[in-house]
């Protein structure tokens, strides 16, 4: 598993949801999916980027954990949270940077992506990547990921302060530089009144004239 890396591309995704269905198929996921689509700037595009654990390299939702529920494996990947520790009190939803893990009432548990660890570890693709058409979620070398595809993977990331590297690489457009995330403006920016969250996605459309009430004299 050591030589095989997992590639997020979000630019090539499509929105077909293959991924979520296959992930749900998975034995260990008890008919959940581990994934999810996020649609970019929904009242204005139809793109959609798919969400799978970033597997930090120090992992703060494990940091987190009362209940030391939520373990990294030797290579590298943050496995779901073990069901007899989780006290599913959601401390690893709130501090994941990423915003992956989810908590399931209906068990009193968090579930998240694990790398299909069962498939991973013994060589296999993970579900989602295994039927992905469009190839926006791709598992292998380096040299087939750059054999087959231009984009320049990244697995460092700044939020604020803190920079958090991960198992798994987002693929940016060749040029970039980077990813600066600052969360603390931009939830201070949602917050403005032109912030995209504030705009009326039906303010384009002209309103229907409204039909005058007929008098009962007019009705006569």
């Amino acid at each position: 598993m050591s030589d095989f890396r997992f590639f997020v591309d979000p630019i090539r995704c499509i929105g077909c949801k293959a991924c979520m269905q296959a992930c749900s198929e998975c034995d260990t996921h008890k008919g959940k999916s581990m994934i999810h689509l996020e649609y970019i700037e929904r009242g204005a595009s139809t793109q959609t980027a798919p969400m799978v654990c970033m597997h930090c390299d120090l992992p703060t939702c494990a940091a987190v954990c009362p209940a030391d529920a939520i373990k990294r494996t030797e290579d590298g990947v943050v496995q779901s949270s073990q069901a007899p520790r989780c006290i599913g009190c959601s401390n690893c939803v709130n501090a994941c940077p990423f915003g992956v893990p989810r908590y399931y009432p209906e068990i009193d548990q968090m579930l998240k992506c694990d790398m299909c660890y069962d498939r991973t570890s013994v060589g296999k693709k993970p579900m989602c990547a295994s039927v992905c058409p469009s190839e926006a979620l791709f598992y292998g070398t380096l040299e087939e990921f750059q054999s087959r595809r231009g984009g320049k993977p990244q697995n460092s990331f700044q939020f604020g302060a803190q920079t958090i590297t991960t198992k798994v690489f987002l693929v940016l457009p060749d040029g970039e530089m980077g990813l600066d995330m600052d969360v603390i403006s931009h939830m201070d920016a949602r917050f403005e009144p032109d912030a995209f969250d504030h705009l009326d996605p039906f303010a384009h459309l002209e309103l229907l004239p409204m039909e005058q009430p007929q008098t009962l004299r007019g009705r006569l």
